[in-house]
């Protein structure tokens, strides 16, 4: 049986039956996200929000599915079909894939690469595509002209988030996810949202760094305040205008899928991933599945708390203009990360290059 699973029929079911578990997870634990971020916006309002299908409302976003699924497909007759269908399609694939080389516990993670932050810059970069190709295939203006904003929404962050990361990989001196985790082990004061233990000092620049990734990830995924492409009041909804059904669905599924994935990486990154934070006697001495778990269930609690952040923001900070966008972007978070991104540097080579 041993020779089986590393046989490459074996490692390719195992393979396969990670990522469905990894998807499957993924997908059920968005349902309840969707409702919570629902259920947190309510609140602010101070209305009940979703509390009829099932417990306490428990069971709204699989009514939404079973909705979107039994509703017509309707395409635009002068949309060009194929790019049309193909469109939320690559969405969701590329928001999915991004979630390989998130590290969820010690040992828990599908590709464990050692460029796995080159892999989502990627990823994360072809992900417009989806969205453009939405926009233009819709054969409207409107849809045209929403997912043309998008395409330069997400590219003018997206800069501003890889120097962001440069910084975090300065003080890791890796680009392994799974070994950024492993160097915030010990107390919180390890993790680099404070500096990274021995480097303390530098609080001072990614704290508010960290708050700069936060910002930028809600830009990046079109997410209230920065949901510009779908400013309805100007755009009639933006580039999904003309889609409804399963497509539709599918490209919603994908902006999900991104935020979530836009937590986790927060986690990893600066939050110390699986790590408590607090040294705990005998953890050690617990069976190696049991420790996982229980990492797993720390780096789930982080991301559902970063994903309550986001649904705040949603729910009270009013939307910005085009202009104040671009202007955040390019003028301020660019600059201060690319500052950042010296100072890391300079701290590294002349403070604690003998250490």
């Amino acid at each position: 049986m041993q020779n089986f699973w590393t046989s490459p029929g074996g490692w390719t079911l195992l393979a396969v039956g990670q990522i469905l578990l990894v998807v499957v997870v993924l997908l059920v634990s968005i349902a309840f996200l969707l409702l919570a971020d629902r259920k947190i916006w309510a609140g602010v309002q101070m209305r009940k929000g979703p509390n009829v299908v099932g417990p306490f409302g428990l069971l709204q976003s699989f009514a939404d599915l079973i909705k979107f699924v039994l509703k017509e497909l309707v395409i635009p007759a002068g949309a060009d079909k194929v790019v049309f269908l193909l469109a939320p399609v690559i969405t969701v694939t590329l928001a999915l894939v991004g979630w390989a080389v998130i590290p969820f516990a010690p040992g828990w993670v599908i590709a464990n690469l050692n460029v796995g932050i080159l892999y989502l810059l990627a990823m994360s970069s072809l992900g417009v595509y989806g969205i453009i190709m939405g926009g233009w295939a819709s054969n409207s203006k409107y849809p045209f002209l929403g997912s043309l904003r998008s395409a330069a929404q997400m590219v003018s962050y997206e800069v501003s988030i890889g120097f962001i990361i440069v910084t975090v990989i300065l003080l890791a001196g890796t680009m392994n996810l799974s070994e950024i985790v492993t160097s915030q082990d010990g107390w919180f004061w390890n993790w680099y949202a404070f500096g990274g233990g021995d480097t303390w000092p530098l609080i001072v620049i990614m704290f508010p760094i960290m708050g700069m990734f936060f910002i930028s990830a809600l830009a990046e995924t079109n997410r209230p305040p920065f949901d510009l492409p779908e400013a309805e009041s100007e755009l009639v909804a933006g580039y999904q205008v003309e889609y409804s059904s399963t497509p539709y669905l599918l490209f919603m599924l994908g902006e999900y899928v991104s935020i979530v994935l836009m937590c986790a990486l927060i986690t990893v990154l600066f939050c110390g991933g699986w790590n408590i934070g607090i040294p705990i006697p005998g953890l050690d001495t617990l069976p190696p599945t049991l420790v996982s778990f229980i990492g797993f269930l720390v780096f789930s609690v982080k991301v559902v708390f970063w994903f309550f952040m986001i649904a705040m923001a949603k729910a009270i900070v009013p939307r910005y203009r085009y202009d104040q966008l671009m202007r955040l972007g390019w003028k301020v978070f660019l600059p201060m990360s690319l500052g950042a991104v010296v100072l890391v540097a300079a701290w590294r080579v002349f403070m604690t290059a003998g250490a």
